[in-house]
């Protein structure tokens, strides 16, 4: 999908924090999800009919913010609606489009007519976040070898994970869905049908610009990543004990923007780099871990304390071995081969 490069995104509180905030888990480095209940007028058109079959057909889109910068989440919003309110409701009466295109205040004001009652968009749509916080994104990259969890797979699993908690755990029935491309939109496609394949699936570039409910959910992770990133930056700056940070700030978070660049050299911890916020699998904070200034640190083993004990214990019992530590290198049993 897109990267989300928005280098005017302001710092500050916000007047409006969406529920899809969760700042426990943000503060904790957790990733989490957050599903809105089930539009009102999806589950009236579903209890309309008396023997169940009847159900509110509903399109969805799948967009996602964050997926370049080295500090914060990123975050994948899914948005639905019914099928014949798609274009009327989003396009025509409140112009949603690429978040990119809207102001942050208009953004902003969209997100909270999302989630206030008795707004036509609150009592029609309905959303779900998924927020894949810089620790996790981090810590899969850099497992070591084929272990490596790449950034696109996070991302397919995050798009898989909304679009069932929608339609499995909250039983809408979608039938078209639309997805801002990452990588080649054949291949993105294919798989996702073969998961979904009764949805009628549509991967493309810039689908943001070209289907209402794909611009809503742009809106939606945009609104909660720029939040976010605010509740992480004023729990650093409470964290801190100078006042430098708050007059320089971290910028957009992305590594082409000096500002931060400026801020990570100035706040790296020389053993333990950064906190929650950062993405330690970036090249910038790498490099700076590794070439300017990083400190080594040699964990030696510390034979006193048994270390390599475990491992002669558990084989000293092979074909034609004994062991005097009561024999554990049986306790999961021998190959057949072994018995025999």
């Amino acid at each position: 999908m897109a990267a989300d490069k928005d280098p005017n995104t302001p710092q500050g509180p916000q007047c409006f924090i969406p529920p899809s905030i969760d700042s426990a888990q943000l503060l904790s480095g957790e990733s989490y999800a957050y599903y809105t209940p089930c539009p009102a007028l999806i589950t009236s058109r579903a209890k309309a009919s008396s023997d169940g079959v009847e159900t509110t057909q509903c399109v969805l889109g799948v967009d996602e913010a964050g997926r370049g910068p080295v500090l914060g989440p990123m975050v994948y919003g899914a948005f639905y609606l019914p099928m014949d309110l798609h274009h009327s409701l989003l396009a025509e009466k409140h112009s949603f489009d690429d978040s990119k295109v809207l102001t942050p205040g208009v953004r902003a004001n969209l997100m909270q007519l999302l989630n206030t009652p008795g707004e036509d968009l609150f009592e029609s749509c309905g959303y779900a976040i998924k927020a894949l916080s810089a620790r996790d994104i981090g810590s899969g990259m850099m497992r070591p070898g084929t272990a490596a969890y790449n950034l696109n797979a996070q991302a397919m699993d995050a798009t898989i994970e909304i679009i069932r908690g929608v339609v499995e755990d909250r039983g809408v029935d979608v039938r078209e869905v639309y997805i801002d491309t990452i990588g080649n939109p054949a291949t993105y496609q294919a798989k996702l049908e073969r998961i979904f394949p009764t949805m009628k699936i549509t991967v493309a570039k810039k689908a943001d610009s070209l289907y209402p409910c794909v611009s809503a959910a742009s809106v939606a992770a945009k609104v909660t990543r720029d939040v976010a990133l605010e509740v992480l930056y004023e729990a650093v700056l409470r964290a801190q004990e100078s006042g430098n940070a708050s007059v320089e700030g971290w910028g957009s978070g992305y590594p082409s923007d000096s500002k931060c660049v400026g801020w990570l050299r100035r706040n790296m911890n020389p053993v333990f780099g950064w906190g929650n916020e950062c993405r330690f699998s970036w090249g910038t904070a790498k490099e700076m871990l590794e070439v300017k200034g990083g400190a080594r640190v040699d964990w030696s083993a510390d034979e006193d304390e048994g270390v390599g004990q475990l491992s002669e214990f558990l084989l000293a019992s092979g074909p034609g071995k004994s062991s005097s530590r009561g024999g554990f290198g049986q306790w999961y049993g021998q190959r057949q081969a072994e018995i025999l």
